[in-house]
């Protein structure tokens, strides 16, 4: 029989997946994740661990407790704090499901003796012709490959995503059938560390936050003074509300310049980009050639995919993409599979 261990964050996604693969007939256990235990989200955590104890109770299943506090704020918050200080805008759950969920995660399922770590993602994994594939599961509205492309063959070959072929309200629907104890609890919301704003969380969480986030002026794209920001941190590429200014026409967030502390604003059309930069390119084969390629790319989950000329670390869109924006991800996909992505410089 095989192994299979759950990551299960007491939601009812991932609660849900354990009871489907136990029906199913695996040796299931489970594993819920210490991430934080800060002051604004101490009681959150203890609450998905208390949650996810009564699931493995009602599914008599074993359940285990893994504490990562120190990796996820080295590696996942601090990456969050310096993105921003940076100037560009980070997506923490990339790198999460990358470096914790299926690398340490992984890591440790590996050497306990499971043979598949299964977690409760709406993604769709395939074997076809000797090498995994990953794909847009059956709910397209609760898709989450974009935030799990950086899934290599190394990662995908023990891997179990059990809800690939339902849909979120049939899930909800047989975890209620099944009398889980978390069946009526609300999904999750937004970063998971972040209680309400990620502003509030930056002022509470950078070191000399007044020395370091300093007010500094806004100019349009000829250089003309126009007011004053408050931080860079505040702003992000296409917004528009919010910035302070009275200007006769509205205008965006077209650039935040670190060296000049400098925020640049423009028009709707100013917004607009056929070209996007990227780094730290991975691709979901092995068997990838390094030539140039054609693909549906997204540059943020919610987006429509646009058609794409992928050279190098260089993407051409066919059309114009709207606030392209350095430090989100560009995902790579060839239909309704996924092949690979970078972060947007």
């Amino acid at each position: 029989m095989k192994k299979v261990l759950v990551a299960l964050s007491g939601g009812v996604d991932s609660s849900t997946t354990a009871y489907l693969l136990k029906q199913q007939g695996f040796d299931v256990s489970a594993l819920t994740l210490k991430l934080y235990d800060s002051h604004s989200r101490a009681s959150v955590s203890l609450q998905a661990i208390e949650d996810a104890k009564k699931v493995c109770d009602f599914l008599n299943i074993k359940h285990y407790v893994l504490d990562l506090q120190k990796e996820f704020k080295d590696t996942i918050i601090n990456n969050f704090i310096s993105s921003y200080l940076s100037a560009t805008t980070p997506n923490p759950c990339i790198l999460c499901n990358e470096k914790i969920k299926f690398g340490l995660l992984l890591d440790y399922a590996k050497k306990n003796g499971f043979n598949y770590l299964a977690t409760g993602h709406y993604a769709k994994i395939e074997e076809k012709d000797g090498e995994f594939k990953m794909k847009i599961g059956k709910d397209k509205t609760k898709d989450q490959t974009y935030f799990l492309y950086r899934l290599t063959q190394n990662e995908l070959k023990s891997l179990m995503f059990p809800l690939a072929d339902y849909t979120k309200e049939e899930i909800r629907n047989i975890a209620t059938s099944a009398n889980l104890p978390v069946a009526n609890k609300p999904d999750s919301q937004e970063i998971c560390f972040i209680e309400k704003t990620y502003h509030e969380f930056l002022q509470k969480n950078i070191k000399d936050f007044n020395k370091k986030v300093l007010p500094g002026l806004i100019v349009d794209v000829n250089g003309k003074k126009l007011g004053k920001h408050k931080g860079l941190i505040f702003y992000t590429i296409g917004q528009r509300s919010g910035l302070g200014i009275t200007t006769p026409e509205p205008v965006y967030v077209l650039k935040m310049d670190k060296a000049t502390n400098t925020l640049i604003v423009g028009t709707k059309n100013d917004v607009f980009s056929r070209v996007a930069k990227i780094k730290d390119i991975t691709f979901v084969s092995d068997k990838f050639d390094g030539k140039d390629f054609n693909a549906d790319v997204k540059i943020r989950r919610m987006h429509q995919p646009a058609k794409a000329l992928v050279s190098k670390d260089i993407i051409l869109f066919e059309e114009e993409q709207a606030s392209v924006t350095p430090g989100q991800s560009a995902v790579f996909y060839n239909g309704s599979y996924v092949v690979g992505g970078g972060i947007i410089v």
